[in-house]
């Protein structure tokens, strides 16, 4: 049975891709730091599909390190790391936003990715061939914006982390894929806004953004391709959502 380790399981993408896989009866391991969150997934999945939850923040390489070393032997090796756990915090522009809020995202966007590849990647080897690593960049990563300052930054990693993975991965057999999702309406800007309903409300008043299913059938997708192939980047936008006239700062 196929394996697919998933990050940031609690909520939005995570969850959704969690509850993909589990459908088609894959075996899951999700991750997330609220483990009330983890029993309610693990709970609703168990009827599908093997469930395996580990309460994880992937800012600790010590924990994270161990929790893979700990996999139960039905839960191995790893066919699918899905690198989701990640977020935004400060809309606000550089100038104006907290240190620490910068240290949060790149902790958790840059190094808690880097921990989770460093400790799956014997896994995935060891399946070989149709293995994929499927990290959850941004569109963010490849086009700034106002207030997009580190939060883009890690998602710019993110995406050229992935492509250097192939490149010494060439022979294994372990596919990797970006995928890059634009406006979609999850938790996401709940936990960028620090708790404000009204401004989430008001970003996804009168459109269509994207799913957290949208994303999650696209990453499943990328997962159980033919394994002779590779998307290096998807990058999915909702329909109602396009690029912008440069910004002109004018006396």
């Amino acid at each position: 049975m196929p394996v697919a380790l998933i990050t940031g399981a609690t909520s939005g993408f995570g969850r959704a891709t969690a509850r993909r896989f589990a459908e088609a009866g894959w075996s899951v391991i999700i991750t997330g730091r609220r483990t009330e969150r983890l029993d309610d997934l693990k709970q609703e999945l168990g009827d599908k599909a093997a469930v395996h939850a580990v309460t994880l923040d992937v800012r600790d390489a010590e924990a994270v390190s161990k929790a893979v070393a700990d996999l139960p032997s039905e839960f191995r090796p790893v066919t699918c790391l899905v690198n989701n756990a990640g977020l935004a915090l400060a809309p606000e522009p550089a100038q104006k936003v907290a240190l620490k809020d910068w240290h949060t995202m790149i902790d958790t966007n840059v190094t808690g990715l880097v921990n989770v590849t460093h400790a799956v990647l014997p896994s995935l080897i060891e399946t070989g061939k149709g293995a994929s690593i499927v990290n959850l960049g941004s569109v963010a990563g490849h086009w700034p914006y106002p207030g997009g300052h580190v939060y883009g930054a890690t998602k710019a990693f993110v995406e050229q982390f992935g492509y250097n993975l192939r490149c010494d991965l060439l022979g294994t057999g372990v596919r990797v894929t970006d995928v890059a999702p634009g406006m979609a309406e999850t938790e996401f800007t709940l936990v960028r806004t620090k708790g404000d309903q009204e401004a989430s409300d008001k970003l996804y008043s009168g459109t269509t953004p994207l799913q957290a299913e949208d994303i999650a059938e696209q990453i499943y997708y990328v997962a159980t391709l033919p394994d002779h192939i590779n998307i290096n980047r998807l990058e999915i936008m909702p329909t109602r959502q396009a690029w912008s006239p440069f910004n002109i700062d004018r006396d």
